[in-house]
């Protein structure tokens, strides 16, 4: 991995789509973006941003996600995701993270990643479900 520098930013920007809703994982849920999907588009915006440091065959894993979900965006409108590198420790790169909707902003927090070899990660998930 090549030195990432804080301050490194990524975006993710997607528009919400019905199986987005908290409503289609859970029916009492109201008809807005489910936070786990903010969350994941907040991960997204982390991975862009390190994608121009990492070496071929290298990748990252998500390891912590802390994010408060601060407002309700409807189907189809338009969210973007941003991630800023507010410090590196060796392969971990923490982030903060902020979603925001057509309207305000709907999330804050932080996020971790470590960057993993790709091989090595997939040799070891192949040993643990073969023995399972």
């Amino acid at each position: 991995m090549n030195p990432v520098p804080v301050g490194a930013k990524g975006l993710y920007e997607f528009t919400v789509k019905p199986e987005q809703l908290a409503s289609a994982m859970e029916g009492s849920l109201p008809p807005v973006l489910a936070t786990a999907m903010m969350s994941l588009a907040m991960e997204l915006a982390a991975m862009d941003a390190l994608k121009p440091y990492l070496e071929p065959g290298e990748m990252s894993v998500g390891v912590v996600v802390n994010v408060t979900h601060t407002g309700a965006t409807p189907v189809g409108w338009k969210v973007r995701a941003e991630a800023e590198v507010i410090r590196t420790e060796g392969r971990r790169i923490e982030y903060e993270v902020r979603a925001f909707d057509e309207k305000e902003q709907i999330g804050h927090g932080t996020h971790s990643r470590t960057v993993l070899e790709r091989a090595r990660f997939d040799r070891r998930f192949k040993e643990k479900v073969k023995s399972r």
